[in-house]
């Protein structure tokens, strides 16, 4: 069950709701984020609803079945959208495009994916500062230095940024050049991260765990929620399974079955799905035509040579391309 709290309640009369829940033996976990107040409880026997309902100071009363609570579609009129102002918002009528490479290598490279984005009307760059590499002796990205560069260029050109971020001591210095912070799949179910981010008014991005399953996902977005942040999107980047012939098997099930089961934006990343140049554009559109809300996709000059995951990674013709045909998958399935 959550409780909508009213916006202008005090402190004394959530003192009485939470005797009066007591007196039912109702357990309850309060958050309190950017946009309401609410009260998680976890009844331990049926009782009559719309006893709560009418406690002073309660706005609202919902039935929540199922363990995820704050992410369930089953109590939120709508589905989240995500506003950052000046009509750019994730989770409304239009599809949100996140590109740019896999991680940050340079000045160059940055100033050219931004007038890739500004040619083609894409209104976020993604690009890592720091990144997990399964080598130790691999390209980790530029840190600080490299975001502070990136939100320079991004800045002037009306871009948001989205880029990962690995521990909780990173979040503070890089939150003033982050737009959307990005939760990787090897640290999806990193809980300590999740509550730290859970503290932020930023929006996360959460990719689902390599093996993760889609309650996993839930579970993790929830923590996020609990902590005070309600700004979230729910990413599928692929699981992995027995099957070889590709990187992971992107999972485009779970982009319905995700709208269905929770209320936030729903993103699909074929580029570490797949993982394979040739055929991400053609998941990028699958995903599109099973309902995602945003494509993330990672972009380079010249793919061959980029730091990383250059096999997944596709030219800038070949996003142009698959703008053109993502603008008009789009329109048609709106309309």
């Amino acid at each position: 069950m959550i409780i909508q709290l009213k916006n202008n309640i005090d402190k004394k009369t959530i003192d009485g709701i939470y005797h009066d829940l007591g007196t039912l033996d109702i357990p309850v976990y309060p958050v309190r984020t950017g946009n309401g107040h609410y009260l998680v409880c976890t009844p331990k026997q049926e009782f009559d609803i719309r006893k709560i309902g009418q406690l002073k100071g309660v706005a609202d009363v919902h039935r929540v079945s199922g363990p995820h609570k704050l992410v369930n579609a089953q109590w939120k009129v709508g589905s989240t959208k995500i506003d950052f102002g000046n009509g750019l918002a994730i989770g409304g009528k239009d599809l949100a495009v996140m590109a740019g490479p896999c991680s940050i290598e340079g000045e160059e490279q940055v100033k050219s994916t931004v007038e890739q984005l500004v040619k083609n009307g894409v209104k976020f760059m993604r690009g890592g500062v720091y990144k997990p590499r399964t080598s130790p002796y691999s390209f980790r990205g530029l840190g600080m230095d490299g975001l502070k560069m990136l939100h320079r260029h991004c800045a002037a050109n009306g871009i948001k940024i989205v880029t990962e971020v690995m521990e909780k001591e990173q979040i503070e210095p890089m939150l003033p050049y982050v737009d959307i912070f990005q939760v990787g799949a090897r640290n999806a179910q990193n809980f300590n991260l999740l509550e730290a981010l859970g503290k932020i008014d930023k929006p996360v991005l959460i990719k689902r765990g390599i093996s993760g399953t889609i309650d996993e996902l839930l579970h993790s977005a929830e923590y996020i929620f609990k902590n005070g942040n309600e700004q979230l999107l729910l990413c599928e980047r692929g699981i992995r399974t027995f099957e070889k012939a590709y990187r992971n098997t992107l999972d485009l099930n779970a982009v319905p079955i995700l709208k269905e089961k929770s209320h936030l934006p729903v993103i699909v990343d074929p580029s570490h799905g797949i993982g394979i140049r040739e055929h991400v554009i053609t998941m990028a559109l699958a995903g599109i035509a099973a309902g995602a809300d945003g494509i993330l996709m990672e972009i380079h000059e010249c793919p061959d040579q980029a730091a990383t995951d250059a096999k997944q990674t596709i030219d800038y013709a070949s996003f142009h391309t698959f703008m053109e045909k993502a603008n008009a998958l789009h329109a048609l399935i709106r309309n």
